[in-house]
C-alpha cells in the first residue's frame, strides 16, 4: 500500500508536466527585476540529475525623475537542489550576494526587521552589500526549451553606506555606517530558455 501510495502522490508533488530530456544549461532573465528597469540575466549549469549552480546579476544605471535613484549592481550564485529533476518542479537554494548601490527618494513607508524603509523618502544612501540566504522555488515547463520560475528568498546582508542629506545634493550627513538587515534577499519570476 505504500509504493502505491508512492507511486501516486509522486508524480503530483515533481508537478505534472513534460520531461525536459537532456537539458543541460539555462539562461535566464527575471521578469520582477525589469520591473523595476534592472537589466538582469543569469546562467544556470547542471551539476548533476537533481543539481545546479545558477550565476545571477542585476545592474541598473538609471536615476529618476524627482530625484529618484535606484541604481545598484549585484551578483547572486546559488546551489541549487531539484526534488525530481533538474530544471523541473520543486527546488531549495543557498545563495550568497554582493554589490553596491546608491538608491533614495522612494517612500518605502515602513520599517522591516529593523530596517526603516521611510528614511528612502528625503535621504540617499550608498554603499556596498555582501550576504547569503536560503531559497524556494517551483520551475514550470513551458515548451521543450522554455521554462518559467518563480523564487523567493530569505537571508541576511551586511552594508557599509555612507547617508546624504537629500536625494538630489551631495551633502554627506554619515558615513561609512554598518547595518545589519534580516529579510527578503531573492524574489523572481524568471523566463529560462534551456539547451
Amino acid at each position: 500500500m505504500k509504493y502505491i501510495l508512492i507511486i501516486i502522490f509522486l508524480p503530483l508533488f515533481c508537478g505534472i508536466t513534460t520531461k525536459a530530456v537532456a537539458q543541460q544549461a539555462g539562461v535566464k532573465t527575471n521578469l520582477a527585476g525589469w520591473a523595476t528597469a534592472s537589466a538582469n540575466l543569469g546562467l544556470e549549469i547542471g551539476l548533476s540529475q537533481k543539481s545546479t549552480l545558477d550565476m545571477y546579476g542585476s545592474f541598473n544605471p538609471f536615476q529618476f525623475g524627482n530625484g529618484k535613484r535606484w541604481k545598484h549592481w549585484f551578483v547572486q550564485p546559488e546551489y541549487r537542489y531539484w526534488l525530481c529533476n533538474k530544471f523541473q518542479g520543486h527546488f531549495f537554494g543557498g545563495h550568497a550576494h554582493g554589490g553596491q548601490y546608491n538608491i533614495g527618494g522612494f517612500n518605502g513607508g515602513m520599517k522591516i526587521l529593523g530596517t526603516d524603509m521611510r528614511k528612502l523618502k528625503d535621504t540617499r544612501y550608498q554603499g556596498w552589500f555582501v550576504g547569503a540566504g536560503i531559497s524556494y522555488g517551483y520551475a514550470w515547463i513551458l515548451g521543450r526549451h522554455w521554462n518559467l520560475e518563480a523564487e523567493i528568498g530569505l537571508g541576511y546582508s551586511y552594508t557599509r553606506y555612507d547617508r546624504f542629506r537629500c536625494t538630489g545634493c551631495g551633502k554627506k550627513i554619515e558615513e561609512n555606517r554598518p547595518h545589519h538587515y534580516v529579510g527578503l534577499t531573492k524574489a523572481a519570476i524568471n523566463l529560462v530558455y534551456l539547451f
